[in-house]
């Protein structure tokens, strides 16, 4: 899909994911999940969970990873706001990057390529359901995330107190959102992703 990072040592490559890559992603979510809490899960999906997953996911919305010489290094996608038909326009996205990898662009060149996805597929509104400190930075969580989507364009939109505990210890959420799209009265309704891939390659 693209290439980026003039400023890194090799260059990164953002392709589509497959299920066959929900091994070496599952691997870079762990310690995620194990040694932080950025995110609020408890146990590190198996490979097999991270599939179905994945694959809930790219039977409608974007899912792109990043590879540097050949490896995968981080991945982002977009999952459905709320069930409710008027939410349509409205996507709530992740990014993760391997850890040891932050701070070389991989964070920003995988945002860029899923928000040109959810563009062509018509997506208005991207949410970032961030969690924070409730204080003081810790060893387990800092506001770099919510920095990190402000110089991306996001704006803080709320924050939640006290609302997730993990480890013994109670943290903060904030959501963050970016419009990325006009808004109409006789908005187009949003197209799946395949349905755009498949355009694009003539199918």
């Amino acid at each position: 899909m693209t290439q980026g990072g003039s400023a890194m040592e090799h260059m990164v490559t953002i392709r589509p994911a497959t299920e066959a890559d929900a091994p070496a992603l599952a691997a870079i979510y762990a310690p995620y999940v194990r040694d932080t809490a950025i995110t609020f899960e408890y146990e590190p999906p198996t490979s097999e969970e991270f599939a179905a997953r994945m694959r809930s996911t790219l039977a409608f919305y974007p899912y792109v990873v990043a590879e540097l010489d050949g490896r995968p290094v981080g991945y982002a996608y977009a999952s459905t706001f709320k069930g409710r038909p008027a939410y349509d326009w409205a996507v709530e996205t992740s990014i993760y990057v391997a850890r040891g990898h932050a701070g070389r662009g991989i964070g920003r060149a995988l945002h860029d390529a899923l928000e040109r996805a959810l563009t062509a597929q018509g997506v208005l509104n991207m949410y970032a359901c961030i969690a924070v400190p409730h204080g003081e930075d810790d060893e387990t969580l800092t506001r770099n995330s919510q920095q990190f989507h402000e110089h991306l364009g996001y704006r803080l939109v709320g924050e939640f107190e006290l609302c997730g505990c993990k480890g013994g210890r109670w943290y903060n959420m904030v959501w963050m959102e970016k419009m990325i799209g006009e808004h109409r009265a006789d908005q187009p309704p949003v197209r799946s992703f395949l349905e755009i891939a498949a355009s694009a390659t003539g199918r």
